[in-house]
């Protein structure tokens, strides 16, 4: 199925194909196999009164039986087998190189792939869009070509959204390429598949599909100017402006009253001064 009107055939698509093509002939091949074992079982049966005499002529061990043509019958099934075998190789490897291969970077409406840059850490994802816009949640527009380059800041990641059928390895200093397209706006979920360390199961992110209107306003009111788009808990607790986020614990030694929300020390009056000088904390 070609995603919407771009005359691009998605990723999940094509999987789906392979995986419902195979299912079909392996269903069919198993009947036929089955029903002849059956049939056969049924016509050779052991039958006392007609079952031939002892005395009768019937082959040595080792001695090929002579007439009957059924060699023409079994050279015609292993013709036919290697046909179907051969055939169905080359249709799958032709698809799974135009997965490998990408798809155009221009789809039939003329929209250039959207390009995002994706960046692994422990234990969150990081998206990075063309005009420099950060954000933990990835949104793309549907029925769009997107072409994902992904690597890591530390150790092997793996990122994957298994209802896209994308996944590529996140490797440090090394960037890996994959693609998708999504025919159908919703939310998604992308998960690392590598295990990287104590909050691997955690690492994930929300994959938002969006209509292109939709996207196309939303891209248009981010820029270079925003840090980030949405937090991550295991991420610098960093607003969408770039500022310190509220609730932020003050590095150690620095002047709690700085970070808004930022719990008072146990102990110290809320109407106390300090005595910087001596660092004595007066009622």
């Amino acid at each position: 199925m070609l995603a919407g009107g771009s005359g691009v055939k998605a990723p999940a698509s094509v999987f789906n194909n392979i995986f419902e093509v195979f299912l079909l002939l392996g269903t069919l091949v198993g009947v036929v196999v089955i029903s002849y074992t059956l049939y056969n079982a049924y016509k050779y049966r052991y039958r006392e009164d007609e079952d031939p005499a002892p005395e009768a002529d019937r082959p040595e061990l080792g001695e090929l039986p002579a007439g009957g043509g059924k060699g023409k019958k079994l050279f015609l099934s292993f013709a036919l087998s290697a046909v179907i075998v051969l055939s169905l190789v080359v249709w799958t490897y032709s698809w799974l190189i135009y997965i490998e291969n990408g798809a155009a970077q221009t789809t039939g409406d003329g929209q250039e792939a959207l390009e995002v840059d994706v960046t692994g850490a422990q234990f969150y994802w990081e998206f990075e869009y063309p005009n420099g816009h950060t954000t933990s949640t990835l949104r793309v527009p549907e029925d769009r070509v997107v072409n994902l380059t992904v690597t890591s800041q530390d150790v092997f990641h793996n990122f994957g959204i298994p209802e896209l059928r994308v996944k590529s390895d996140a490797i440090p200093g090394q960037t890996t390429d994959t693609w998708f397209v999504a025919d159908e706006t919703g939310t998604y979920v992308a998960n690392c598949y590598e295990l990287c360390g104590t909050g691997h199961s955690y690492m994930d992110a929300q994959v938002v599909v969006m209509s292109a209107s939709a996207y196309e306003e939303w891209y248009a009111e981010t820029g270079s100017g925003n840090a980030t788009d949405g937090t991550n808990t295991t991420e610098a607790a960093v607003g969408d402006d770039g500022g310190e986020a509220a609730g932020a614990i003050a590095a150690p030694g620095a002047d709690a009253s700085t970070a808004p929300g930022a719990p008072t020390a146990p102990g110290a009056a809320a109407t106390g001064t300090t005595d910087l000088q001596a660092g004595v904390i007066h009622p």
